[in-house]
């Protein structure tokens, strides 16, 4: 008489075991999370630059008034011809007048944004992580320069 044995075999187990975690691998590298996240970050920075450009060009037009209304923004070029701009937060820098802070006119004042939108990875109300400067034809410029994997910074212009 045999005795006979009933499930499976330790090398059926590794084999499917094997195949998992192969299966696996693969479906993580199709899906891959990280330029998931890094796109989803660039897709708010995108979004936060046209809201800030929105109220902007709202602050200008419906109530008359002028960019340099909100604060000290430097044009786009300085005189050589090199790229500048001010960055959007509330840290004070009177000598410098590289930041301006936007709140107190476009959300606090004016009511036409929420509250001022900021960098998903650096942002912080001191410096949000986006710029604003005007172009030498007048017209808005709002940038993202923390875009990650782009070639350019994320820009809008009005």
């Amino acid at each position: 008489m045999k005795k006979r044995y009933e499930g499976f075999s330790l090398i059926e187990i590794l084999v499917v075991v094997a195949l998992i975690i192969i299966l696996a691998a693969i479906t993580i590298i199709a899906i891959n999370p990280a330029k998931n996240f890094r796109d989803t970050r660039n897709a708010q920075r995108a979004s936060d630059v046209n809201a800030i450009l929105n109220a902007v060009t709202q602050y200008t037009s419906e109530q008359n008034k002028r960019l340099s209304d909100l604060g000290s923004i430097l044009p786009c070029e300085n005189a050589s011809g090199d790229p500048q701009s001010t960055k959007i937060g509330s840290t004070p820098s009177v000598t410098t007048g590289d930041y301006v802070d936007l709140a107190p006119t476009l959300v606090e004042s004016a009511d036409l944004i929420v509250a001022i939108p900021m960098d998903p990875s650096t942002g912080t109300e001191e410096d949000t992580g986006y710029t604003i400067c005007e172009t030498s034809g007048g017209r808005v410029q709002i940038a993202a320069p923390g875009a990650e994997q782009v070639a350019e910074p994320i820009v809008v212009k009005r």
